[in-house]
């Protein structure tokens, strides 16, 4: 009687087992930012996150995500301007050296498109942030893309005389790519 039963209970746990989060391969993924100082624009990237995403098509109303970015990984394309946005007016990576976004909702919109919401958390500042998220497959994972605009000032980055939005845009730029193992 008990080996009828195996197989029974691996077909009823292989649903969960591959519904488990999934964690981001980070030498395939990708988080970049473009900002604009005196409309100049200054491209960037964070070179250490981590996080998971559980999707699945079919039922993409209980996907789930979170990603948490070590703010002291930023590249800002030189070692001068990577020790300056690591400091209070910008990131203060020393109080608050992580940001996190943890997903709220996945709305389909047609094909592989989907309207991501969720809360979105730098420097102890949290507010809603959407953006719009294409899925494909990438090897044995997926990978998620999508670009939206963030709003430094909502959060304080750049305080004191880098708060002007003329000398540094408020709108920033955010593009990723995370593809999961």
């Amino acid at each position: 009687m008990k080996l009828p039963l195996l197989p029974l209970l691996l077909l009823a746990t292989a649903p969960a087992a591959l519904a488990a989060p999934l964690p981001i391969d980070l030498a395939k993924s990708q988080l970049a930012f473009v900002s604009k100082q005196m409309n100049v624009p200054v491209e960037g990237t964070f070179r250490k996150f981590t996080g998971q995403l559980d999707f699945d098509a079919k039922k993409p109303e209980a996907a789930k995500a979170r990603l948490d970015i070590e703010m002291g990984s930023v590249d800002a394309g030189s070692a001068e301007a990577n020790a300056e946005v690591i400091r209070k007016a910008w990131f203060n990576t020393s109080q608050f050296p992580q940001a996190s976004f943890v997903s709220t909702a996945l709305k389909p919109l047609g094909g592989n498109r989907y309207e991501l919401a969720g809360q979105m958390t730098i420097k102890g500042k949290t507010h809603p942030l959407s953006a719009p998220v294409t899925v494909k497959p990438a090897g044995t994972g997926q990978s998620f893309e999508g670009t939206f605009v963030l709003k430094r000032l909502d959060y304080g980055i750049g305080d004191g005389p880098w708060n002007d939005p003329d000398t540094v845009a408020n709108e920033v730029q955010v593009r990723f790519k995370l593809v999961t193992k």
